[in-house]
């Protein structure tokens, strides 16, 4: 799990058709500033500025209504204090 905060939405030129619906959110780890941005599934109507919980790796897939849809990271929490 990954504490960060979303920077903006993502919009790929072209997609699996099981992310279809599923909205991309670009996102930077709190805990490791230094680190590549993640694309997470946003599971839950998460908006640029929101500081947000990720699940990575098959927990993300979890997290969404289909289990074969091909994401290693997906927003479960949207923090409201820290």
């Amino acid at each position: 799990m990954l504490l960060a905060k979303v920077t903006g939405a993502v919009v790929p030129a072209v997609r699996d058709a099981r992310l279809t619906g599923l909205r991309l959110l670009a996102a930077e780890a709190l805990t490791e500033p230094s680190a590549a941005p993640i694309v997470a599934a946003d599971t839950l109507g998460a908006g640029e500025g929101d500081t947000v919980l990720i699940a990575t790796g098959q927990a993300a897939r979890l997290a969404l209504p289909a289990r074969d849809v091909p994401v290693d990271a997906a927003v479960v929490a949207i923090i409201d204090e820290a």
